[in-house]
């Protein structure tokens, strides 16, 4: 080990004797720096993390790597020292390790002074180290591989151009072999046969942050490989080509063909081996989380997920491909054989290709492949099949990737949070095929379904109630298998249970007509351990609507189902588009379909005065025009324990076909006073910020007379673009998201007092640098102000965008008259006014017991939940696309927002903890050009001046040493 420990020392000082590493190294420093600002422009692509350092490593690491190794034994055999070396008492591997070590300290040397960049970016934003660590130690292991080419190369040549450039060659090749413009022209296996053979393509995987064992394993191969062939061409020099030595000869040559195939049968072996690996990222966003794990390892019956995946695709996609099927793979063996893992191309398999274009609607897809001097159309499968039972989903290519446009024109091909969109779709098929057996199955806590019904006082209407309840109830208890009772009190004949009736269940008798004596009882309750939730009946239920009542509030009660959200949005009322032939635009579309990627989504009439029972959480997007019984179930459907996410701002954008600027307008008979009285009130006016998202809007300029309009992109206050100093991040409704733009957003204020009890958060605030603004007018003039195009707030500071609240809520109609009773009250009066007034006053009569009955629901219990958000526009179609247009993927934080916002209300918490386990970006903080130039000039000046303190260390070093040679007996 000394020996070899003085051979290192000894080339070290013979670079430092030298400019030629100082030269080498601060060349390979300056491409790394330009790549990484200029080619890989850093700052416009807004993400903190390192990736454009590590994109060019493999290349650059080549030519350092060549420069640094071509004169190692090349300028040996040229100097005739070579000789000199073969004669010391000193073992051939050690010289080999020596010079080796040597070469491997000064490309660490020459990596450890790139740390600059990633102490930039953790400055600037919110770094994932293990992406940074993983990239080092990639290149690292990279680094030996191309060090043990070079010096092999270098062997056998006296020519140190000569080895510089077949070591190039050599490396490059390596390198050429798993690289896109191979492997494209191949179908999947054997580009996949290919990838594993480059450098480059090895090093991705460890580059984002995943230390393989396949990969690890590679490079130490290659690096042994080379060192032996290395070392056998040194021997080579000492042999003679006489019999003498033939034996000796065809052993090492025999030992090294052994190594080299055992070396490449590790490798085979190892291909096979998915789940060796250590995943170093922040989050563990590469491996299956303990959710995931509980979920697929309890699966009653077998779950089918097949990936179709074309051998001929687009080269962007394939190497995502074998990571796809890794995953895949690993959702296999964690569900101890409940999932069945299996892959087909369709084109060689036209059964079952036509098995799912037909029952699964899978087709190809066109992707356009243009080469150099032509271009051609692949059709192409991308998709995942996840089903159980009867129930289905289909992940296609928009659901997997994310496609993202680089500063150099080219673009970005990544896999979206891909254990999220499988988990998300298995917990949807197991779900949406479980029955009421199952619910039954899972039960470990006392069902009791009780009736409290008056069955000699009830109206006409509700003859029939009693015995429709008791054949529901006993199917019910029947296929519960006993675990369900069932219990009918009737008040009139039992008086003496009814005070512990209403201490436990807190009823109240109802009266058959306003302004009548006569009351009755009829209530229906299900008690799961001590937890009592009522089933809200109506005088026209049938048997079967009694029974799909009871269902969803035993499946509510179940960690096992598929949940249901009830989506309020404004109808399409756009009279004067219809009149000049133009279709009304469409709203909120896009956010409803990414609902019902993980939710049963159900539109919802609140004119009835009350929300469906299978409802989980109610979703109101832009409430206007609301009548006083719409309002009443809102409320009510909160003092039963609901939730409800609320996108409420007061103002709406205008789009008017006859208005030339851009205006909003104020909404009418909103949720205002509703939310004002559960102490949230929703400003009258608008936020403003400096810290926003740019906006396209239409300018004016006058060109010698000639008025011309032009779209320029500017910023725009209307557009607060909320970052992570101002969220909450401790709430996982925001934890995982860089940045949420809240457009057009009024400012939310709390009320200590009526909030008192609650667990407020609150989710979103603007910047310190933000004002409030009245006016519907929203068109910057930027004449009088061309900097922000309007005036600048007097009074500056954040304002509250979204908040979410939790526990106790009164209600709205605690002391208000019940709006059901004032409708009743007009109906009876309009009925009396008619001619026919006997008659009609009857079915009137008979019509108003259908209206949801019982007493008004003054208090929730703890368990009810609130959020409520300044802004609907900014999920509206129109304002996503243009945010898709110009910022690329940061419409998806909004819809991202609204998405979290429903797994909390719903207490979705599982899901919702693998989502923030994804890959989003992570955003740099606001930087002006000249801070950009700043950054960027003092990673020049640090890196420079770390290699110059390098290499004054070196030359002090030698000053102090006495030149000597090398020892023989050190």
């Amino acid at each position: 080990m000394k020996q070899m420990l003085s051979i290192t020392r000894k080339e070290l000082k013979a670079y430092f004797s030298s400019p030629m590493a100082a030269l080498f190294i601060g060349a390979f420093l300056v491409a790394v720096l330009f790549s990484f600002f200029w080619l890989e422009t850093f700052f416009a692509r807004n993400t903190a993390d390192v990736r454009p350092l590590f994109r060019w490593m493999p290349i650059l690491m080549i030519f350092l790597v060549g420069a640094l190794t071509m004169q190692q034994w090349s300028e040996e055999e040229r100097s005739g020292t070579m000789e000199v070396l073969m004669t010391l008492p000193v073992r051939l591997w050690q010289l080999v390790m020596g010079k080796f070590l040597a070469v491997l300290i000064l490309v660490a040397i020459a990596l450890a002074l790139t740390f600059g960049l990633p102490l930039t970016v953790a400055h600037l934003g919110n770094l994932d180290w293990g992406p940074v660590f993983g990239g080092y130690l990639g290149a690292l292991l990279m680094a030996s591989a191309y060090i043990a080419i070079g010096l092999f190369v270098s062997s056998r040549t006296d020519n140190q151009i000569v080895a510089l450039i077949m070591t190039v060659l050599l490396a490059g090749f390596l390198y050429i072999l798993g690289s896109s413009g191979v492997t494209g022209f191949m179908n999947n296996s054997t580009a996949e046969f290919f990838r594993s053979l480059g450098t480059g393509s090895r090093f991705a995987s460890i580059e984002r942050g995943v230390i393989d064992l396949r990969d690890v394993f590679y490079y130490v191969s290659l690096t042994t490989f080379f060192l032996v062939l290395n070392g056998i061409s040194l021997d080579r020099k000492r042999w003679s080509s006489g019999a003498n030595t033939r034996s000796y000869r065809r052993t090492v040559t025999t030992a090294a063909v052994l190594i080299a195939l055992n070396l490449l049968a590790a490798n085979i072996w190892l291909n096979k081996v998915n789940n060796a690996r250590l995943d170093l990222t922040e989050n563990h966003e590469y491996s299956l989380s303990q959710t995931t794990r509980d979920l697929i390892g309890n699966l009653p019956n077998p779950l089918i997920l097949r990936g179709y995946f074309s051998e001929k695709t687009h080269p962007l996609l394939s190497p995502l491909v074998p990571r796809i099927k890794d995953m895949m793979r690993e959702y296999g063996i964690a569900s101890n054989g409940h999932i069945q893992v299996s892959f087909v191309d369709p084109k060689y398999n036209p059964k079952m290709e036509a098995e799912a274009n037909r029952e699964y609607g899978i087709k190809p897809v066109p992707f356009e492949v243009a080469g150099r001097y032509e271009s051609s159309v692949i059709n192409s499968y991308f998709n995942i099949l996840v089903k159980y039972g009867d129930q289905h989903v289909v992940l296609g290519f928009d659901d997997l990737i994310d496609v993202r446009r680089r500063g150099d024109g080219r673009i970005d091909v990544r896999l979206n949070n891909l254990e999220y969109d499988l988990t998300k779709s298995i917990k949807k098929v197991v779900y949406g095929f479980q029955s009421l057996g199952d619910v039954f199955a899972k039960v470990n806590k006392p069902l009791t379904l009780t009736a409290i019904i008056s069955q000699g006082s009830l109206p006409g209407p509700l003859a029939k109630m009693p015995g429709n309840i008791s054949q529901v109830a006993r199917e019910l208890v029947k296929e519960s298998d006993g675990k369900l009772k069932f219990v009918m009190v009737d008040p009139g004949r039992e008086p003496g249970k009814l005070p512990a009736l209403k201490k436990r269940f807190g009823i109240e008798p109802m009266k058959t007509v306003f302004f009548a004596n006569d009351t009755f009882y009829l209530y229906l309750y299900l008690t799961t351990g001590k937890q009592n939730q009522r089933i809200y009946l109506t005088a026209d239920m049938s048997k079967g609507e009694i029974k799909k009542e009871i269902a969803a509030v035993l499946k509510r009660s179940s960690a096992g189902f598929l949940k249901t959200i009830g989506i309020w949005t404004p109808p399409q009322r756009q009279p004067r588009m219809a009149m000049m032939g133009r279709q009304p635009r469409a709203q909120y579309q896009m956010i409803q379909q990414t609902l019902m990627a993980n939710y049963n989504l159900e539109k919802i009439d609140l004119g009835q005065g009350r929300v469906p029972g299978d409802v989980d959480v109610l979703l109101l997007i832009a409430p206007q025009n609301l009548t006083n019984i719409e309002r009443f179930a809102i409320d009510q459907y909160l003092m039963k324990g609901g939730a409800v996410v609320a996108l409420a701002g007061n103002y709406l954008l205008d789009l008017s076909p006859y208005s030339r600027v851009l205006q909003v307008k104020k909404v009418k008979n909103g949720l205002a006073d509703l939310l004002s009285s559960y102490g949230i009130k929703v400003g009258q006016s608008l936020v403003l910020d400096k810290q926003n998202e740019p906006f396209p809007i239409p300018v004016t300029r006058n060109l010698g007379g000639l008025q011309v309009q032009e779209i320029r992109m500017l910023d725009y206050p209307f557009f607060v673009d909320v970052r992570g100093n101002g969220m909450d991040k401790d709430s996982p409704i925001v934890a995982n998201l860089p940045a949420v733009t809240m457009n057009w957003v009024s400012p939310l204020t709390i009320d200590p007092a009526k909030s008192k009890g609650r667990k407020v958060v609150r989710l979103l605030t603007s910047s310190p640098d933000s004002w409030l603004r009245s006016s519907t007018n929203i068109q910057p003039d930027l004449q009088r102000y061309p900097q922000e195009g309007f005036a600048p707030g007097r009074k500056m500071k954040r304002e509250l965008l979204a908040v979410s609240e939790q526990g106790v809520f009164n209600s709205y109609f605690a002391d208000r008259p019940d709006p059901r009773q004032v409708e009743r009250e007009k109906e009876i009066k309009a009925a009396a006014a008619a001619k026919s007034a006997k008659g009609k006053a009857a079915s009137r009569q008979q019509k108003t017991v259908n209206l949801p009955l019982g007493p008004v629901i003054k208090k929730s219990p703890a368990a009810a939940r609130l959020v409520v958000v300044g802004s609907s526009e900014f999920i509206d179609d129109i304002v996503l696309q243009i945010s898709r247009s110009t910022s690329h993927d940061r419409f998806l934080n909004n819809m991202g927002f609204v998405q979290n916002s429903v797994d909390w209300a719903v207490e979705d918490e599982d899901l919702l903890a693998i989502r923030s386990r994804g890959s989003q970006s992570r955003l740099l903080i606001p930087l002006t050009r000249q801070q950009e130039i700043f950054w960027e000039w003092l990673n020049y000046a640090a890196a420079l001046l770390a290699l110059v303190l390098v290499s004054l260390y070196g030359g002090l070093r030698r000053r102090k040493e006495k030149p000597m040679a090398l020892d023989p007996q050190a």
